[in-house]
């Protein structure tokens, strides 16, 4: 395999010994801390909206927390090769740390989405800057092992999400969801603090601000089409078209910035390495596909279903079994059966789990919802942990963080697109089922569906209006889905252009 730069065996010299099962049980902790905040969020949505409402402004919850994430993330990781990844990484989990105290404190939709930025700021630092520090402190042949202990955090962590955040809100207060981070983030912190020692060469380098600017703008300019085209504004106006032309000046001169630029943000460079193009690409379809499943299962499984919110947290739990699997298992597959037979395993079950949620009716229950979610899950956690190790395996040191922050960023942009995407597609079916539909003599509004999600409201609703929301609902979820199945059908195609060994 060509190595980007020098030996990608390289590290640097430590003053202190490293104890690195402590190292390695903080970043476990600051993963954990960051995985769980997308399925508990997700499974307490509902709940949020209905205390909160502005149900039109659902998916910027987590847009505005994914966009921050996925600008950050390239940033974190070049400062991570310039800086030490220590000084990075405590950074970004106080920043985190102090977002997710203040979402607990929100008191509306407008506050709660300012607060998810600020948390999206910190949250940007941690999946990267603690990948790269495995990287950094196992050798290669042990890296498939540890990452995949990493990778299966995203899956533990969540197995408790779902669960914690429907017992959190039906027992207590959504408020929790965002708190339970805190004595996480201080643990972890502390960890690293006292066990990680680095001995950084110290020399003047410069950071691409302004790339990181550009590509901010671009991407935000993006999302607010996806989110507002179609529903506040129609696709041919002035400020669609408007946003459309700064997206796309802003994105041609980020290229032509990262060209330019001594340290580019973004160095294309690597991309020139195949296994890491189509790690990339394949993380950003990928990452359209899990938000379009934790995002929206949940509200399926209760404004449809009409279960509570602890069963639909259940159905996320399945996907969250089936990621911490794979994610052991797939070290061992990497030994045995290669890079891309492992990829291609996992690319595979990603079909097979958007399938049946594409099959799945109203009336079919939450097992079966539990059950593409499951096979979705193994999919995620065969293909990233591959896509890490081979990564990582490919570059030096002083490229590691960029490389690894690159996949990452990849797919947190396919959150974020997904996000605003699907929440797009959701806000533009329901609200035109429901313009035609509405039984004659009622007001019922992509707003309305804030108390279907909410059992003591729901009741409360006339029968014909709760048949026509669940109808809408059901037919903006069903396209949803067949959106994920068409994407997890682009993944397994890039796929097949992998490599026998990266």
């Amino acid at each position: 395999m060509r190595k980007l730069g020098k030996t990608a065996d390289r590290s640097k010299k430590q003053h202190k010994p490293l104890k690195r099962p402590f190292i390695l049980t903080a970043i476990m902790l600051a993963m954990f801390m960051n995985a769980i905040e997308g399925t508990i969020v997700s499974t307490a949505m509902p709940a949020i909206v209905s205390d909160l409402g502005g149900f039109s402004l659902y998916s910027w919850v987590f847009s505005g927390y994914l966009l921050m994430n996925a600008v950050t993330v390239l940033i974190y990781g070049k400062l991570s090769d310039i800086l030490g990844r220590k000084p990075v990484l405590l950074f970004g989990i106080t920043v985190f740390l102090i977002g997710s105290l203040l979402c607990g404190f929100a008191n509306s939709m407008t506050e709660l989405i300012i607060y998810r930025f600020i948390q999206g700021f910190g949250a940007g630092a941690v999946a990267p800057v603690a990948s790269t520090i495995i990287g950094d402190i196992y050798k290669n042949e042990e890296r498939a092992r540890v990452q995949g202990y990493l990778s299966s955090v995203w899956g533990i962590s969540a197995v408790m999400g779902p669960a914690l955040g429907g017992l959190l809100v039906e027992n207590l207060t959504w408020k929790l969801v965002f708190w339970v981070n805190i004595p996480l983030g201080i643990l972890s912190f502390i960890g690293i603090w006292f066990f990680l020692h680095e001995n950084i060469e110290k020399k003047k380098r410069d950071i691409d601000y302004l790339g990181a600017a550009l590509l901010t703008l671009s991407i935000s300019t993006f999302m607010l089409i996806l989110v507002e085209g179609g529903v506040k504004w129609s696709w041919a106006s002035v400020p669609i078209i408007s946003l459309a032309i700064v997206a796309l000046l802003a994105f041609s001169l980020f290229i032509l910035q990262e060209k330019r630029a001594a340290e580019p943000m973004m160095p294309f460079e690597i991309w020139q390495e195949r296994s890491i193009l189509i790690a990339n690409l394949v993380s950003l379809t990928t990452g359209v596909m899990m938000i379009g499943l934790s995002s929206f299962l949940p509200t399926f499984v209760q404004g449809v279903m009409e279960r509570s919110p602890t069963v639909a947290g259940f159905t996320l739990t399945a996907m969250s079994i089936g990621w911490p699997i794979a994610s052991m298992v797939s070290g061992w597959l990497l030994m045995k059966i290669g890079f891309k037979a492992t990829s291609l395993l996992g690319g595979s079950s990603l079909i097979i789990g958007s399938l049946i949620l594409v099959l799945m009716k109203p009336e079919a229950g939450p097992l079966l919802a539990a059950f593409g979610s499951f096979f979705v899950g193994v999919g995620m956690g065969l293909t990233s942990t591959s896509f890490i190790v081979v990564i990582q395996k490919t570059v030096s040191w002083e490229r590691r963080g960029i490389a690894t922050a690159s996949n990452m960023f990849m797919r947190n942009l396919g959150n974020t697109v997904g996000a605003a995407l699907l929440g797009g597609v959701m806000n533009t079916r329901l609200h035109d089922y429901l313009s035609g539909h509405a039984p004659k003599g009622t007001e019922v509004t992509i707003d309305t569906a804030n108390k279907l999600l909410n059992s003591e409201e729901r009741e409360l609703l006339p029968d014909a209006v709760v048949k026509v929301l669940q109808e809408g609902l059901t037919l903006s979820l069903h396209t949803i889905y067949l959106i994920v199945l068409a994407f997890s059908a682009v993944s397994f195609i890039l796929l097949t252009r992998l490599r026998k060994n990266g």
